[in-house]
């Protein structure tokens, strides 16, 4: 077998990470990187997380920039930044030039002025500010309006469903005792949203209010200006003392039961092989998804393939059931259909094809007619789509399960984004848990890409020649991809969590690849039967199907993430490096006694890993010692520690 290339296993394309650069302005520091700057911050504490400019198109999407003729100048304390951008998609073609400038009192001044090169429509064009929520959830802020007024209000402390602050002129907040941040919007009337609706860890404050008509006619030649200034009072230099290694502590008593956790029925259509079959059982699956309209034509083949499916892998089915406006009619015909596919339910989730959130009429109905044919079964309801469904219209309180969808790359699709969004994540749980009253949460399926644009209005934008389908990711079959989802499972295994539903079983979307007749690609260079990375990620957490989740304390979670768990006396702890840097890791547990074995999957053994599965898991890594325990995470790394 050929080995796939370094940079593919790392992060599963060939393209290289988007160069960085750290900036100073006097006492602040940020990164740059493609048109925007990140972690703009004060010693070590996050004023911004992002400066961008973003044009979306009629559906949302974000158009692809291109930058070209990048100048930057630095001094001691500051920098002059320019650069040229092109955003061409379809029948968009918007040019800009970005000017980013940081002096030496703080101030940083973002301008962007651009120029439509054809007439297109628009949802939003112009600069994002991004507020980190570690830094300003629940904390206060002072809004200037455009109208001059001057209010006092405050960051959400829970994710707040509608937009926050209108009509912003300026926006501070305290970024430390007497020091404060402040931001100035120019060149459009600026509002926030809350974006973790959308599983992202920020505040959004955007141009063009969404109270306004959408999408909107750009004629070629129109001109766009936009400037954002950020400034600092009080802000003395602070000192950094970047650490040697990152800290982290694992506590003894679980937080949280680990939910169960179950996979989607693969859309590709396939039923599972006994070969495949084989490969899915060690990850100790709870169940399996099955999206389901009552009234498609194909209802009865695709339960009766998800049915077997089921009874093969020894799990329960979760139907997710799309019923439309006869819905009582789709119930009353399906109960015929599951005596014939002798379906495993386990649970219900009741969706409705034209609401984003589940009415009290439909879950009331499924209660009525599905009840009496499985009494035990759980019945849920919520949304397909995102947590802003739900969060915007509630669904019914009887409902016993509350359900949504999450992935990291609504907003964006690079790494850091991916990687700052396990933050939001979590931030999901803590909140549905206030809106469905400590109702338990059935929340998936979770996914890398978007399963569908639920916002869109128009039509999709058609997948070009020799590119890869929007709902698929690279990242899936990598490295990076195992980390991602190691770091997911800590963020949603939180008190109240029922299930978790994650990816599909086969093909692109799923853990595994198809073991007959795959499609190939040469941006998924998959092999039939390889197991993905993630896959042993899933494994390594199935075998404590049961147990618990223990406490978890990191220096960095942007460079190393991981979950620790416990059962039955034994303890496991999982490592991920999420960066293509070597990292150095300090790991505490006091659960860790006796022999500690340690397991790790990285660039040496990942493609034994992928193309031997069954081989790799036979090996139990090897024996260390040491309290706490030091240890090396070479890039993109997993490490498994037993005790």
């Amino acid at each position: 077998m050929t080995p796939l290339p370094l940079r593919v296993l790392y992060t599963g394309t060939e393209q290289p990470l988007r160069e960085t650069r750290e900036l100073t302005a006097g006492p602040l520091t940020a990164l740059y990187e493609d048109g925007s700057l990140r972690y703009i911050r004060w010693g070590s504490r996050e004023i911004l997380r992002r400066l961008y400019v973003a044009v979306r198109d009629r559906n949302w999407g974000t158009v692809p920039a291109e930058l070209s003729d990048l100048r930057l100048e630095t001094g001691p304390d500051s920098f002059d930044l320019s650069f040229n951008v092109t955003c061409r998609r379809g029948d968009v073609h918007f040019d800009w030039r970005g000017t980013v400038k940081g002096d030496a009192r703080g101030t940083i001044v973002y301008a962007m002025e651009g120029e439509a090169k054809t007439t297109f429509l628009r949802n939003r064009i112009g600069l994002c500010i991004l507020h980190p929520i570690k830094e300003c959830a629940g904390k206060p802020a002072i809004i200037e309006r455009v109208s001059g007024a001057v209010n006092r209000g405050g960051f959400p402390r829970y994710i707040w469903a509608q937009q926050p602050f209108l009509d912003l002129k300026a926006l501070s907040h305290e970024v430390a005792p007497g020091v404060r941040a402040r931001v100035e919007f120019d060149g459009e009337v600026f509002e926030m949203e809350d974006q973790r609706n959308w599983a992202d860890a920020s505040y959004k404050t955007y141009g063009t209010p969404l109270r306004l008509p959408f999408p909107v006619e750009v004629k070629k030649g129109t001109r766009i200006s936009q400037k954002v200034t950020l400034s600092v009072e009080g802000a003395s230099t602070a000192s950094r003392i970047i650490p040697q290694s990152i800290t982290i502590s694992v506590g003894i008593s679980p937080v949280a039961p680990l939910p169960r956790i179950g996979l989607a029925v693969a859309g590709h259509g396939k039923p599972l092989s006994p070969f495949e079959v084989s490969l899915l059982q060690p990850l100790n699956l709870s169940h399996l998804r099955l999206d389901l309209a009552p009234s498609s034509p194909d209802a009865d083949v695709l339960l009766l393939r998800a049915s077997n499916e089921a009874r093969a892998l020894g799990v329960k089915l979760e139907i997710a059931l799309h019923l439309t406006d006869a819905g009582e009619a789709e119930l009353k015909n399906l109960i015929p259909k599951l005596v014939r596919a002798d379906a495993p339910i386990g649970t219900w989730l009741i969706l409705h094809q034209s609401e984003k959130s589940t009415s009290k009429r439909w879950v009331a109905l499924a209660r009525e007619i599905l009840i009496p044919y499985h009494p035990e079964v759980h019945v849920g309801a919520g949304t397909n789509a995102y947590f802003a469904e739900i969060n915007r219209a509630h669904p019914p309180k009887d409902a016993e399960l509350l359900c949504y969808s999450v992935n990291p790359q609504v907003h964006a699709d690079d790494n850091l984004t991916l990687i700052e969004n396990l933050e939001g994540l979590e931030s999901t749980v803590e909140s549905a848990r206030l809106i469905g009253e400590n109702h338990p949460l059935a929340i998936g399926p979770v996914t890398f890409r978007p399963r569908f644009n639920p916002n869109a209005t128009g039509p999709e934008t058609q997948t070009p020649a020799g590119e890869l389908p929007a709902r698929v990711d690279p990242r899936q079959m990598s490295l990076f991809g195992a980390g991602w989802t190691a770091g997911s499972l800590k963020s949603l295994a939180r008190p109240g969590v029922h299930s978790l539903t994650y990816f599909e079983t086969t093909g692109r979307l799923g853990v595994i690849e198809r073991e007959k007749d795959p499609p190939l690609h040469r941006m998924f260079p998959s092999q039939p039967g390889w197991a993905f990375p993630l896959y042993h990620v899933l494994a390594d957490v199935g075998e404590f199907a049961g147990g618990g989740v223990l406490p978890w304390t990191s220096g960095n979670d942007l460079v190393v993430e991981g979950l620790g768990l416990a059962k039955g006396g034994k303890t496991r702890i999982v490592l991920a490096n999420l960066t293509e840097k070597t990292q150095k890791v300090r790991l505490a547990c006091p659960l860790l006694k006796g022999e500690i074995r340690v397991k790790r999957m990285d660039e040496s053994n990942v493609m034994a890993a992928m193309t031997m599965p069954g081989v790799f898991r036979t090996d139990n890594g090897e024996v260390v010692s040491g309290s706490p325990l030091e240890l090396e995470l070479h890039p993109y790394a997993i490490v498994r520690i037993d005790g």
